[in-house]
């Protein structure tokens, strides 16, 4: 199942898109077949908040990923949790990189649900940026 929430009213965002997006994802990402995704759309300011406490960074930052921590009593595998994208910043990083709105945060995305399956490119030697980058050009982002 698929979660796709906005939550920011700057940038006007057609989330529809991205939930079939997600979908088709899920089918490419092995590790996220049949798993439950939750995906929301947030400001700057929200962002620069979520960062600071969980990151302990006191800037905003295009996205965050929250694995989900199963526990005895709500022991749900299907789950593999929330990506938040900071709409603001994806607009600017678009337009940096020379692609579309659409197109930067669907690569955010894919970016925050590879976190969820268990990369981290900060210290898997680059394994997790080739994977990426695989992705990428399978599904045309």
């Amino acid at each position: 199942m698929i979660d796709i929430i906005n939550l920011q009213r700057k940038i006007k965002l057609d989330t529809g898109l991205f939930r079939k997006y997600v979908g088709e994802l899920s089918l490419s990402v092995a590790e996220a077949e049949g798993k439950w995704v939750s995906v929301a759309f947030i400001s700057d300011d929200r962002m620069k908040q979520l960062n600071e406490l969980f990151r302990g960074k006191n800037t905003t930052t295009d996205v965050l990923s929250f694995p989900y921590e199963a526990d005895e009593f709500d022991p749900d595998k299907d789950n593999l949790g929330d990506v938040v994208i900071s709409a603001e910043q994806a607009q600017r990083q678009a337009k940096e990189n020379g692609l579309t709105l659409e197109g930067e945060i669907k690569q955010l995305i894919l970016h925050g649900l590879l976190h969820l399956c268990g990369y981290d490119h900060e210290t898997d030697n680059g394994e997790m940026n080739a994977r990426e980058l695989e992705l990428r050009e399978l599904l045309k982002i």
